[in-house]
């Protein structure tokens, strides 16, 4: 597994890339994935992702991550391995908008990164929330890993 980390924010957080890193290898060990994927974040701005957001969902808003997927087909997850890493997809991650949604509902900036790298990545691997059914699926285990991983790494 390989992790592409881009900082378009601020230098305060490439620390991110490694902490990134570790969180990917957590979550792929938690889910038994196998398979020699990439995954590529990138910490934005509001007006890169509000651009994002329209461009490719059609929302002229501000949010805190997007996921886009290249992987359709997961019923091969974990299953295939090799040396070339597939891209496994993109996660873009607006910093601004992660520390105010922090302070509104009383994360740490530290814990909110750590949460929307989870969600996004999640995404990447399938999870979805969505409807009702797929929420109850994707929010226990996205607040199991991230909790297991801060155990680790306070």
């Amino acid at each position: 597994m390989e992790l592409v980390f881009s900082n378009d924010v601020n230098e305060e957080f490439e620390y991110l890339a490694s902490e990134y890193e570790a969180i990917l290898a957590h979550v792929f060990a938690r889910l038994n994935i196998q398979t020699n994927y990439e995954v590529d974040v990138s910490l934005v701005d509001a007006e890169t992702i509000r651009g994002i957001n329209a461009e490719y969902r059609q929302k002229d808003a501000v949010t805190d991550v997007i996921s886009f997927a290249f992987e359709d087909d997961k019923s091969e997850l974990g299953r295939i391995q090799g040396d070339v890493p597939r891209l496994l997809g993109e996660i873009f991650i607006c910093v601004p908008r992660a520390l105010e949604q922090a302070k509104e509902i009383g994360n740490t900036p530290k814990r909110e990164l750590r949460f929307l790298f989870v969600h996004g990545l999640l995404h990447l691997l399938g999870y979805d929330h969505m409807k009702q059914e797929d929420e109850d699926v994707m929010f226990p285990l996205q607040e199991e890993l991230l909790s297991t991983y801060e155990e680790a790494h306070p």
